[in-house]
């Protein structure tokens, strides 16, 4: 995939971030830019502070220091309301799904909906809204299933229902691979394509999955000892010959 054009604007910039537990020194003056209608890759080993950085780009964890700024908005200078604000325009796919077991499908996807009437108004039908983000997800006709009822691929499936559901500027995704097929897998990746494409969503995408970042990437950063180490397309990067490098692609 080719990298984006120039002419792109930053959606999220992050900028010499450090996070610390005790002595562990996760984050160690980490920069980052994501650009508009972007999928940005993280790479980097268990433990490396992969899924701490999305964390505090949706202010779910703090910064010891360090900038984070978000549409134009820097996360360490919002109260709460702002906050929570700013957030509708961010979905987040986590690892897990995290489907609500006592919901149904619909229930699932109408629940950020109740939630986030500042943002849409008070919806007396949100049939329209949940058929339209079950179409996107090709799977419609689940609509009155529960969780227990749907396989590991489209529980995946529902989920990004239900972050796009409410039409997020930025998607964060966190190992959206893991656990499934690889047939599955790369049902998935075809997804998140599409929905980049249809929607110019800018995502940041957590993944120890190398083909998931061949297929999926525009830019990739490879996160080593709390820094960038290492920035560029999967091409640029997997030709590389720096050693530290080359251990992502073997």
């Amino acid at each position: 995939m080719n990298l984006k054009s120039e002419n792109t604007k930053p959606i999220i910039e992050v900028k010499n971030l450090m996070k610390s537990y005790g002595n562990n020194h996760v984050l160690n003056k980490f920069n980052l830019v994501l650009n508009e209608g972007e999928n940005l890759i993280i790479m980097g080993k268990s433990g490396s502070g992969k899924s701490v950085l999305i964390k505090c780009i949706i202010g779910l964890e703090t910064a010891d220091s360090g900038t984070i700024t978000v549409m134009g908005k820097n996360i360490n200078g919002l109260d709460r309301t702002t906050l929570d604000e700013l957030r509708t325009e961010i979905g987040f796919l986590f690892q897990g799904s995290a489907l609500y077991d006592s919901m149904t499908v619909r229930e699932n996807l109408e629940f950020p909906l109740r939630r986030h009437t500042k943002k849409f108004g008070v919806i007396k039908d949100t049939s329209p809204l949940v058929m339209q983000a079950l179409e996107n997800v090709g799977l419609a006709q689940t609509m009155n299933l529960m969780p227990e009822e749907l396989s590991g691929g489209m529980k995946r499936r529902i989920a990004l229902a239900r972050t796009l559901i409410l039409q997020p500027k930025v998607i964060l995704y966190d190992e959206p691979t893991t656990g499934l097929d690889p047939i599955t897998a790369k049902e998935i990746l075809i997804l998140m394509k599409s929905i980049q494409d249809k929607y110019n969503t800018s995502s940041i995408i957590i993944t120890h999955d190398v083909d998931c970042a061949r297929v999926i990437s525009n830019r990739m950063i490879l996160l080593v000892d709390g820094i960038n180490y290492a920035e560029g397309t999967f091409e640029q990067l997997s030709l590389s010959k720096d050693p530290k490098v080359q251990a992502f692609f073997k």
